[in-house]
């Protein structure tokens, strides 16, 4: 089932602001050779995959409504050739609010492994969230929604705009039906714990 046209919206218009910054020129792949949006959309997939490689336990997860859109500059808005794109992870594991500052603090030290830099943190203990950029100019973020859901997200940089297909990582829980965003379902001896983790 299709995601609310609003929703989806929403994550689009936030894959542009935050893809039309760093790399804006349309990227570069190796050889010199100018990336484009298919090929962004498969980094940003890798991204993610990476960032749930380096969790431990497993978390069940599947795809979020991702998107996207032709970038513009300036007040008139004229096309520039270029694109950005956004993923979503949705992760299905019941985090408890225990365990969330655990979850966070995986991620956050996976990506500071990888030399990504930290753009924003909200600390906040029902909403937290965390905002981070890669070197190559893919914006990511990951956050706990008002009824406990987490999500992960990589934008693309603008890039020289092509078609992009829907992702071919393949989620480790199945589809739930009905609308975006479903609440997780999946218990999970630590990340849906009660109490505090054991440093």
């Amino acid at each position: 089932m299709k995601p609310p046209r609003a929703v989806a919206a929403l994550f689009v218009l936030a894959a542009l602001v935050a893809g039309c910054g760093p790399g804006a020129d349309g990227g570069s792949a190796k050889g010199g050779k100018a990336m484009h949006l298919q090929q962004g959309a498969e980094r940003a997939d890798a991204i993610l995959q990476e960032t749930l490689g380096a969790v431990r336990p497993e978390l069940k997860w599947n795809h979020g409504p991702g998107g996207s859109a032709g970038c513009t500059k300036g007040l008139a808005g004229a096309a520039t050739g270029t694109g950005a794109a956004d993923r979503i992870i949705t992760i299905m594991t019941i985090v408890s609010e225990q365990r969330r500052d655990s979850l966070l603090g995986m991620i956050e030290q996976a990506w500071k492994d990888r030399g990504y830099t930290f753009t924003h943190a909200n600390k906040s203990r029902k909403v937290p969230r965390i905002h981070a950029s890669t070197p190559d100019g893919y914006s990511l973020s990951v956050e706990v929604g008002g009824e406990g859901q987490v999500f992960l997200q990589a934008a693309t940089p603008c890039l020289r705009d092509t078609d992009v297909m829907e992702p071919a990582t393949k989620p480790n829980t199945p589809q739930r039906k009905g609308p975006f965003p479903q609440r997780p379902d999946e218990r999970d001896e630590f990340w849906s714990a009660t109490t505090p983790a054991q440093q």
